[in-house]
């Protein structure tokens, strides 16, 4: 399509903000604070080991650990300061919480404070950087409750408990071959390339959606031991390949960066797995619910597909603390859903067999 019939972001916002005359441009604006938050990242990412950012962030003490208990890489921390950095002035925050940040991020004294509250993953799958395996960030926009609007008072981890349907927006941006920048405002998926001849990001991909079916699936297959019988299930079946229960061939994939598994889902269907297994009983999960699988959720859903504990949307459900982690299952909403089914059956009682027990036939 020619330059001249394709439509900028800031021309796509402007559009889908015709259909609420009474907007003030607020949400606008903070979308394109964002954008250019991403556009710096997609910079630093690209000139890689040139531009000094690479490796452990502190090397020389160790490196350091964020809130996570994880090593910070460089431009995990670099990324973190674009995304405060550039949408903290313009008035449209109330207030942010990251990845990166135990407590919530405050919008300075001498800054106005808006009615918007951001989230955001700034540099996931960041452990691909150093062999050049593509990352992005991930973000989410909600809005502030009314007392803090109200009072102009400062945000606490509380504010930011809203479950995923109360998402005003919610994106991602993918570091790889291209950048692209995907987003969601209530009104389907779309996706944006960036011109680096433009410093733009041009609508390339209008209207995203899942394919309802798929014969791929993507799963870290080092933790199968931990796994629930449900899991267990599914990846066996898919395994089994023509001659098992599904009658074809899947093909299994692992990129350790969500948001490249999540691009691959939007583009051509498939379906991502990391669920809560037993490796850590005290964690009901690895993600993180507010900024990882909230926002990638609301993608899902709006571009036709589904994202699911195993157990219930997750998009319904209400967090407890602001850097909650959870179980994820998205993608095809015929596979999310086969693994919902599996979830509610009852468990399969396995045979009780003493040739195959552990003992086998030296039990007690």
């Amino acid at each position: 399509m020619p330059f001249s019939q394709r439509s900028t972001l800031t021309q796509y916002l402007i559009e889908e903000r015709r259909r609420y005359p009474s907007a003030s441009g607020d949400f606008n604006a903070l979308v394109l604070d964002v954008a250019l938050a991403c556009k710096a990242i997609a910079r630093a990412v690209a000139f890689g080991e040139l531009g000094g950012a690479m490796g452990n962030h502190d090397a020389e003490a160790g490196g350091s650990i964020n809130v996570q208990g994880e090593t910070q890489k460089k431009l995990d921390v670099i990324s973190n300061q674009y995304f405060t950095r550039l949408t903290e002035w313009g008035g449209h925050l109330a207030g942010m919480a990251s990845e990166e940040m135990e407590a919530p991020y405050q919008i300075p004294a001498q800054q106005p404070r808006g009615k918007y509250l951001l989230v955001f993953d700034p540099l996931d799958g960041s452990s691909n950087i150093d062999v050049n395996v593509s990352v992005g960030s991930i973000f989410s926009i909600l809005r502030a409750p009314q007392d803090v609007i109200d009072s102009g008072r400062d945000v606490v981890g509380s504010d930011f408990f809203q479950p995923g349907t109360q998402q005003a927006a919610a994106g991602y941006a993918l570091y790889g071959p291209t950048t692209m920048l995907v987003l969601s405002v209530g009104n389907g998926v779309v996706g944006f390339t960036l011109d680096p001849n433009l410093g733009e990001f041009m609508l390339t991909h209008p209207d995203i959606q899942v394919a309802p079916d798929s014969a791929e699936f993507a799963i870290n297959a080092s933790n199968s031991r931990f796994w629930e019988a449900p899991v267990k299930r599914y990846v066996d079946e898919c395994l089994a390949g023509k001659p098992g229960p599904r009658g074809k061939d899947f093909n299994m994939r692992w990129i350790a960066s969500m948001v490249a598994e999540a691009h691959r889902i939007l583009m051509r269907g498939g379906v991502f797995l990391y669920p809560r297994d037993t490796k850590d009983p005290s964690k009901p999960g690895r993600l993180r619910l507010l900024y990882e699988a909230n926002p990638i959720g609301f993608l899902m859903e709006q571009a036709g597909g589904r994202a699911s504990t195993g157990r219930q949307p997750v998009l319904g459900v209400a967090p407890d603390g602001l850097h909650q982690r959870i179980g994820l299952v998205f993608g095809s909403r015929n596979e999310v859903e086969r693994i919902e089914r599996y979830h509610a059956e009852p468990a399969m009682k396995e045979l009780d067999n003493p040739l195959f027990a552990k003992r086998s036939l030296f039990r007690d």
